[in-house]
């Protein structure tokens, strides 16, 4: 058995979904959240900005001594997954594989909508990832620049986040997808407002519980989980506002956060031209 917690970040408050369903999986393990909310959002960046960023976060958590790594956004993930699971000394949990896999299950007609952050789509990774399940699927992405800042900012549920959502939806609906992956871990807490504009015949597929699902996996395989009978704790980091992650985070973790700790992350140079 391993005591040591788990570590979980994002770009901001989105991966809590993701969190909230590790929690409430496994129940016995501490885990260390930290948001990277002052280089929020990470997904108007070229790639290669992303995954430097991706791997500073990724040391800082290994610094604090966690067993375990997951990258609770999709952008961190397109961009820097096996280089993390190169990189770092711990297993590396990514969110792209569970949708990706659910995404071509789930689908009848052969047609996955994908909608994602700039750099998630450029990546071309979701293409990739639900073309080895499945050759014959068609993915037809659209990129969502307005969704992260809309959702992390003071009025989520808004009129202008509907707008947002009709306009990056219409292009789904015309080409007839019968299953959607929402590919942020930010766009989960607007999932009804999805499933009112697809409708119900249409499926909505996101990563929250099938990547709590893989981490409770690696744990099992690695012999690396915490022992039983006792509650585990949680606690959060962030490079942004405490007072405001603390406050937008409420919504997308629908449990208790306590004190939110500020914290300075070590920048590497980037690489030479």
């Amino acid at each position: 058995m391993d005591g040591r917690p788990i570590g979980v970040f994002d770009s901001g408050v989105g991966g809590l979904t993701v969190l909230h369903e590790i929690l409430v999986t496994l129940p016995h393990e501490d885990v260390v959240y930290l948001g990277d909310n002052a280089r929020l959002p990470y997904g108007p960046r070229p790639l290669e900005e992303v995954r430097r960023f991706a791997l500073e976060v990724g040391h800082a958590l290994e610094c604090r001594d966690v067993k375990l790594v997951v990258v609770a956004c999709n952008t961190a993930t397109a961009a820097a997954l096996p280089e993390l699971q190169q990189r770092l000394a711990v297993p590396v949990v990514g969110v792209l594989q569970p949708e990706a896999h659910a995404a071509a299950l789930a689908t009848r007609n052969r047609r996955v909508g994908l909608l994602a952050t700039e750099a998630t789509v450029a990546s071309g990774r979701y293409e990739q990832l639900v073309r080895a399940h499945d050759a014959s699927v068609e993915v037809i992405s659209v990129a969502c620049p307005r969704l992260v800042p809309l959702i992390e900012g003071s009025d989520p549920f808004g009129d202008e986040t509907i707008d947002a959502v009709r306009a990056v939806a219409g292009p789904l609906k015309e080409a007839g997808v019968d299953t959607v992956i929402l590919g942020c871990t930010h766009y989960p807490i607007l999932r009804p407002i999805f499933q009112r504009i697809f409708g119900r015949e249409v499926t909505l597929v996101f990563s929250a519980e099938e990547t709590a699902r893989e981490v409770a996996e690696t744990l099992e395989r690695k012999a690396i989980g915490n022992a039983g009978g006792r509650e585990g704790s949680y606690r959060f980091l962030t490079t942004g506002d405490p007072a405001s992650f603390a406050e937008t985070g409420k919504r997308f973790l629908q449990l208790p956060l306590g004190r939110v700790e500020r914290v300075t992350i070590a920048q590497a140079a980037p690489a030479a031209a």
